[in-house]
């Protein structure tokens, strides 16, 4: 059977562009923490333990859908949260794998609580008690609303 050029052609592009859509719950489960040893210097902070299917997804690009958060009043510093802001993980609903740290390449245009789709490449943090356990780097979003 012959497949034609046309739909071949498809195929592969979108083969080649695949991403892998990520559910809250994913990030939830791809995760756990070590107690602090005695020795950290940042007390209180638990390094991270990823599943290897979490790891598997390091440096590839996810889609993921929450809601979008601006943590400074000159509007450089972007999470992607599950809940809004009103109840969000600052706010005592759910943990911090519940964010994730967003780097766009241009600064987006969205605003506080709108419900965004972001596509973009996955990183993992371990130990930089800084940022977020999770980051999307070179984020490009569409909104919902």
């Amino acid at each position: 059977m012959r497949v034609p050029l046309c739909i071949l052609c498809c195929w592969i592009g979108i083969t080649a562009h695949a991403q892998t859509i990520l559910d809250w719950s994913d990030l939830s489960m791809g995760i756990s923490w070590e107690l602090p040893s005695p020795e950290n210097i940042f007390p209180g902070f638990q390094e991270a333990n990823f599943s290897p299917e979490m790891k598997a997804l390091e440096g590839k690009k996810v889609v993921i859908t929450g809601y979008l958060l601006i943590l400074d009043s000159k509007q450089s510093v972007f999470l992607l949260s599950k809940n809004p802001m009103a109840s969000c993980f600052f706010c005592g609903n759910g943990g911090p794998e519940t964010v994730v740290d967003l780097i766009f390449d241009q600064k987006p245009s969205f605003v506080m609580d709108e419900l965004l789709s972001v596509e973009g490449t996955l990183y993992l943090n371990e130990n930089n008690p800084n940022a977020c356990y999770y980051r999307i780097e070179h984020a490009d979003a569409i909104s919902f609303e």
